[in-house]
């Protein structure tokens, strides 16, 4: 869109595109850029309201990131979030020192009795999401402290009569448990936005995009026949039609009746002429002897690339390459608009090599899952396709430590085919972001029958999420556990232990590799 109704600049927090869904889902439109962004590209998108996102420098720090101070000039209400609230305060005089003692978690907060639309319908004692190891030590002229937790006296301020305001926690994540009312009286009774977005606007606007981009071109779809490739896929089909060149590709690293499934979804129901290449071997044999997580993920993306440019030759005219590249890959693997810090690669992002001569189409590159589903519904895809749960793109290839083999795929594909058919039996499909196995390829003794076993252990996640950014491990009754872990036990060669994954994101990534 050439307008946006809020705009945020990026200081490089893990959580900036959580500012821009939560605004999203009370239909604001919102665009982030860099913290860098030219005043005249702010001021042509029109907004209504500015936001200062988080970052994980100190504004004290030498050649720490700075706005434009043409910014505080344009009239706009402005909101800074973390990063964002110490760069306000600097900005506008006011004083920040490292902390003798950082805030990182749930802290309640409490409110000053001060008239602000800001905190309407916000509860005295409601947890905020603090992480920050610095503080406020002194006001800016005109700013006034708005909300205090038991550890920082500013965790909110404000310049009232400037419609400036600043936060100290994060209330764009979903543990700041009022942060999104928050965010909503931001845009909607300080900012004054009225107009309504949602993913029918996105549907719209992204067909129009990609006809405006292709003209005549052909594009080859990269379908893996996971939610977002399957989205971008009907989308494409949606806009170009025929111009669309659909290929799956059985990698060898698939769950167990995965081609199958795809074939028949895309095929029989959606009646898209989809191609399907048979790579096995192929992906295999690159991956043999690699047991690095990182080369694994790189390898199986050159592979990716080499297959589908091996597919290209056999069509004339294609220009582009599709892919269904999401937010939270993108966040987590490159600064893609502003210096937010690299955690791993994904196979799919990050462009593609030299010596291809396609360009990417990435239509899903600023949502997140959840955002896609409903995309999905929107472009009338089958509810079973929608709402499966995420899968890697390098498949089961990172749910094997160590090297891949035939014997390693086929000890976690049997689990994990044990996993799924008895979560969904219990009724916790969907209500799990993910649940999988992971082959440790750590053998440690048991006992089955009379005999001393020496085998391998399958390790179970389960998590619950809204976004994919943070996780919690899914409190599954214990009966079900064990029966899982004792299916697993009996009907899998080769295994003799099964273990459950309690870690939550952050620390730990949802995915072991």
């Amino acid at each position: 869109m050439d307008r946006a109704d809020i705009v945020v600049l990026d200081f490089g927090s893990q959580y900036t595109q959580l500012i821009a869904r939560r605004l999203r889902e009370e239909e604001v439109y919102c665009e982030i850029v860099p913290f860098f962004e030219k005043i005249e590209d702010i001021k042509a998108k029109s907004p209504k309201g500015i936001i200062l996102s988080g970052g994980p420098a100190s504004v004290y720090d030498k050649d720490s990131f700075a706005v434009d101070q043409e910014i505080y000039n344009l009239g706009l209400p402005v909101l800074g979030i973390c990063y964002g609230m110490q760069r306000l305060t600097v900005d506008h005089g006011g004083d920040v020192v490292r902390s003798n003692k950082h805030e990182y978690g749930k802290s309640e907060l409490y409110y000053h009795d001060v008239e602000t639309p800001l905190f309407d319908g916000c509860d005295a004692g409601s947890v905020a999401w603090m992480s920050h190891g610095d503080r406020v030590e002194k006001l800016p002229d005109g700013f006034q402290a708005l909300a205090y937790t038991d550890n920082s006296p500013y965790a909110g301020i404000g310049n009232l009569d400037k419609n400036i305001y600043a936060l100290q926690f994060h209330p764009e994540v979903k543990h700041s448990e009022d942060g999104y009312l928050m965010l909503r009286n931001f845009a909607k009774k300080i900012c004054g936005v009225t107009d309504k977005w949602n993913m029918g606007h996105f549907s719209k606007e992204q067909i129009s995009a990609i006809r405006e981009r292709v003209g005549d071109g052909k594009v080859l779809s990269a379908l893996s026949g996971g939610v977002d490739s399957s989205v971008v896929t009907a989308l494409l089909y949606e806009a170009i039609g025929d111009q669309l060149i659909p290929v799956f590709v059985d990698n060898g690293l698939l769950r167990a009746g995965e081609r199958e499934a795809v074939e028949y979804s895309f095929k029989e129901v959606l009646k898209v002429p989809l191609i399907v290449v048979d790579a096995r071997e192929k992906f295999l044999k690159a991956l043999e002897g690699i047991t690095d997580p990182e080369q694994k993920r790189k390898t199986i993306g050159h592979t990716f690339i080499e297959v589908f440019e091996e597919e290209a030759k056999k069509h004339n005219g294609i220009k582009f390459l599709a892919q269904g590249t999401l937010y939270p890959d993108v966040i987590e693997s490159v600064s893609v608009k502003g210096p937010s810090q690299t955690i791993k690669s994904h196979h799919n992002v990050g462009g593609l090599p030299d010596w291809m001569d396609f360009e990417l189409i990435e239509p899903l590159r600023e949502l997140f899952k959840d955002e896609v589903r409903v995309l999905g519904v929107e472009l009338g895809l089958p509810e079973n396709l929608v709402y499966r749960q995420p899968f890697p793109g390098p498949g089961l290839a990172i749910r094997v430590m160590g090297e891949v083999t035939d014997d390693a795929l086929s000890l976690v594909r049997s689990a994990d085919t044990i996993l799924l058919e008895e979560i969904k039996s219990a009724g916790y499909y969907k209500k799990l972001w993910q649940s999988f196995a992971v082959l440790l390829n750590v053998q440690s003794v048991g006992v089955q029958g009379d005999n001393r076993t020496y085998e391998n252990t399958i390790a179970i996640r389960a998590i619950e999420s809204t976004d994919g950014m943070t996780a919690t491990f899914a409190h599954l009754p214990h009966d079900l556990l064990e029966r899982i872990s004792r299916r697993v036990i009996n009907e899998v060669n080769g295994i003799n232990r099964v273990v459950y994954d309690i870690s939550s994101k952050p620390p730990a990534t949802i995915e072991w590799e």
